[in-house]
C-alpha cells in the first residue's frame, strides 16, 4: 500500500490521540475506530467508570481522569497525555453536558455547567493542545457538537447555544490555528441511539424514523466514522468545517 492509495490516508499509524468524554458511548466509539486505524489513544474521563476501565483494557489505552469544569484541568490533561504517550497528534473533544430545562426556568448556575462543559472546556482543551499539535506534521482538532447547533429543540435551548458555540469556536480556531498546521473542524450529530434510547424515548424515536430521510437512528459508530475523516490525511485539505451526520434529518423542511 502506497500514500497515494485512499486507504493509507484514512490512517493514524504512528499518531497519539486523546479522546474527552471517553466514557461515553460516542466517545467509546471514536475510540475504537481511531484505534483501529493505527491511533495510540489515550481516554479522558471525567471520572472512572464500568464502562471506560474495560475500554481502556480492551484497547491497551491509558485512562486519564479530569474535571474539565476546573480550568487547569485541561493543561493538566494534556501535559500528562504528552507525558504518557510522547505527542499530542489528535485532540477529540467530546465531554458533554445536557440537561432538559426550559429557558424560562433556567437557572445561572444550569447555563453555567452546560456551557463550561461543553463549549468553556473544549476551548480550554484546545488553547492547552496548541503548543504540542503545532509541533506535529498534520495536527488536527475534531469538536462534538450537535444538529441542535443548527436547529434547537424545546428544553434543550442552553445545550443548543453551547452547541451553536462550540461550531463557531471550530471555524475561528481554524483561522487562527491553518498557519500553525493545525486543522479544526465539528461533527454535528443527530439523534443517536445508546442502545436503550427506544425504552427510554420512544416518541421521539418514533416521530425521528417518521421524519429522518434515511429512516433510521444514528449509531455511535457514524459518528466515529466522520471523527475519523476529519482526523485523518484523507482530510489534509479541510479546515474550519461542520460535518453533519444526521440521516437528513436537518433537510426536511420545517414549513
Amino acid at each position: 500500500m502506497n500514500g497515494d492509495e485512499p486507504e493509507s490516508r484514512l490512517r493514524l499509524d504512528e499518531r497519539v490521540a486523546l479522546i474527552t468524554g471517553a466514557n461515553s458511548p460516542i466517545g467509546a466509539a471514536i475510540a475504537r475506530r481511531l484505534a483501529a486505524a493505527g491511533a495510540q489513544v489515550v481516554l479522558g474521563a471525567h471520572r472512572e467508570t464500568d464502562r471506560v476501565e474495560p475500554l481502556a483494557t480492551d484497547l491497551g489505552a491509558p485512562m486519564l481522569v479530569a474535571d474539565l469544569a476546573d480550568p487547569s484541568s485541561a493543561e493538566r490533561l494534556v501535559d500528562e497525555t504528552v507525558e504518557v504517550a510522547g505527542q499530542l497528534d489528535v485532540l477529540v473533544n467530546n465531554a458533554a453536558l445536557q440537561t432538559v430545562e426550559p429557558l424560562a426556568s433556567t437557572t445561572a448556575e444550569a447555563w453555567d455547567e452546560v456551557l463550561d462543559t461543553n463549549l468553556r472546556a473544549a476551548h480550554l482543551m484546545m488553547r492547552a493542545a496548541f503548543g504540542p499539535l503545532s509541533g506535529n506534521d498534520g495536527g488536527a482538532v475534531v469538536n462534538v457538537a450537535s444538529v441542535e447547533a443548527h436547529q434547537p429543540a424545546a428544553g434543550h435551548g442552553h445545550y443548543a447555544v453551547s452547541k451553536a458555540g462550540l461550531v463557531m469556536l471550530t471555524r475561528a480556531a481554524a483561522l487562527e490555528y491553518g498557519p500553525a498546521g493545525v486543522r479544526v473542524n465539528s461533527v454535528s450529530p443527530g439523534l443517536i441511539d445508546d442502545g436503550t434510547l427506544a425504552e427510554r424515548w420512544p416518541d421521539g424515536v418514533e416521530r425521528w424514523l417518521a421524519a429522518a430521510p434515511l429512516r433510521r437512528i444514528g449509531t455511535p459508530g457514524d459518528v466515529a466514522d466522520a471523527v475519523i475523516f476529519l482526523a485523518s490525511p484523507m482530510a489534509r485539505w479541510v479546515t474550519g468545517a461542520d460535518l453533519v451526520v444526521d440521516g437528513g434529518i436537518l433537510a426536511v423542511p420545517t414549513w
